[in-house]
């Protein structure tokens, strides 16, 4: 029988292109459920079977597990203290076995044994498939909408599926079965059931694919694409950069009549894509990603990686788009916080920082209006600027003198001595279970510290809001470093 088992084995792997040791594992797998079916309680099974001889023996197991831990399954899990008694040497997450009968093959449910069989040859087939398509290096799904289910598209390619989700689909596009799609492979999860290859339609990693095929150029290494942002389905925005002088990034990616743009707009729903200059110069390109409104002038805060851009009434609406559009898709094709504002409103912007300005410099270094003007006007808007800067920079403002410069820096320095000092104060009284909550950085407790916030249930209290104006965070984060200090309140209830 042993032997009939074997050349029996030989065959499927002949038969369905598996490796022989697949099948064999599917046979130990099926002679191991048959052997649980013997005992009342969830045990666990091994069998080990020779490739040689097809002999086989079979085992029972019991997982060792921490002695504070307690039997979760008593039929499949054992104490370390006890089995110790029975192997003095095994450790917590091994496996201590008993020698039983094995069950005769000639006694397996026939059909069950098959099924089992039959399924990990499936699953090894599946595999083997996945593998070889994912060999090719592909990054480009195409294949024909199969089904749906649970709302996402199932798409098939040969023998090989794809799963497209709901959410990774182009809005108000409508699929249906038998249709040709592409999409970008995203992600393969191979603990999904049927369909492993993650798609999407919407990431911007697809429209850089797409014109990686339509533009040969970057392909070749002489155009790159730099970012891309979506609002799927309604407009984008890629950033191009020539590594060819000889090159036009724009009009090559356009392509002659529009033939490249268009081919990409056509397959992505009507999406329309402007396509902008890529700069070293954060302002410029900023600029570029506004387009098509006319930029009257921008003012950069690397400390808060944002720009205030001032345009004029006629350009206002345009640089903004609908609904925020065309300032959001910049804003994420740049990696920049952008402001858009008229000249009114940028005046009265800085004219706001003047006043801020001068009443720091008036009320901390002890000095009068005139003085504070002229700090302002050199440039100087911190006291950290004016106690740091280089020496010889402020004594090159022609109003003030040696012994003028000296002062004022002695006396910001003792400012921020003791601003330093207080704030130190400030963050040592800050509670441990404040410290202590996830997210927490000590950045961030000074900040908060500042702000009065020194204990959990103080931040708790917070709106979204008040936080994001202490700490400057993303709104996302602050909402979810509130609901995190939250938790304790509804610790216990259902």
């Amino acid at each position: 029988m042993n032997r009939e088992l074997l050349m029996l084995v030989e065959a499927i792997s002949r038969e369905k292109n598996v490796e022989r040791d697949v099948v064999l594992g599917a046979v130990e797998l099926a002679l191991a459920q048959a052997t649980k079916k013997l005992y009342s309680g969830e045990v666990d099974i091994r069998v080990a079977l020779d490739r040689d001889s097809g002999n086989y023996e079979t085992f029972r197991r019991w997982l060792v597990v921490p002695d504070d831990a307690g039997l979760q399954n008593p039929d499949a899990e054992e104490l370390l203290m006890d089995a110790r008694d029975r192997v003095p040497d095994v450790e917590v997450g091994e496996h201590i076995e008993e020698g039983i009968e094995s069950v005769p093959i000639g006694r397996i449910g026939a059909m069950a044994a098959k099924q089992v069989i039959l399924q990990k040859i499936r699953d090894a087939e599946r595999e083997m498939l996945l593998s070889d398509f994912m060999s090719r290096g592909e990054k480009i799904f195409t294949g024909t909408v199969k089904r749906m289910d649970k709302g996402d598209l199932i798409v098939e390619s040969g023998r090989v599926e794809g799963r497209l989700r709901r959410g990774e689909m182009i809005p108000k596009e409508n699929l249906r079965s038998g249709d040709r799609v592409r999409a970008m492979i995203m992600e393969v999860d191979l603990t999904l059931r049927g369909a492993p290859i993650i798609l999407s339609r919407s990431a911007p990693e697809f429209m850089i694919e797409l014109f990686r095929h339509e533009v040969p150029e970057i392909e070749q290494g002489l155009l790159e694409i730099k970012s891309c942002a979506r609002d799927p389905g309604s407009r984008a925005k890629i950033a191009v950069l020539s590594h060819d002088r000889r090159v036009d990034p724009i009009g090559t990616c356009v392509g002659v009549r529009g033939t490249r743009v268009n081919a990409v707009t056509n397959e992505l729903a009507g999406e329309r894509v402007d396509i902008v200059l890529w700069s070293e110069d954060p302002a410029q390109f900023v600029i570029g990603a506004l387009a098509p409104a006319n930029v009257s002038s921008i003012v950069v805060d690397e400390e808060k990686h944002a720009m205030d851009v001032v345009v004029d009434e006629e350009n206002l609406a345009i640089a903004i788009g609908r609904g925020g559009q065309n300032v959001r898709l910049a804003s994420d094709l740049t990696g920049w916080k952008i402001n858009i504002m008229d000249a009114a409103e940028s005046a009265q912007k800085q004219a706001d920082e003047t006043d801020t300005a001068r009443k720091l410099f008036m009320e901390k270094l002890d000095v009068d209006q005139e003085i504070a003007d002229i700090l302002i006007e050199e440039g100087f808007n911190t006291l950290e600027e004016v106690a740091y800067v280089p020496l010889q920079e402020m004594l090159e403002i022609e109003s003030f003198d040696e012994e003028t410069v000296t002062e004022l820096r002695a006396r910001a320095k003792d400012v921020l001595l003791t601003l330093e000092i207080a704030r130190e104060d400030s963050v040592e009284s800050v509670s441990q279970d404040l410290r202590d909550l996830e997210g927490m950085t000590p950045e961030l407790i000074a900040k908060l510290a500042e702000g009065g916030i020194h204990t959990r249930d103080d931040l708790a209290d917070l709106a979204i809001d008040e936080l994001t104006e202490l700490t400057g965070q993303p709104e996302d984060d602050a909402k979810a470093l509130i609901m995190k200090a939250r938790e304790h309140w509804f610790a216990g209830q259902e």
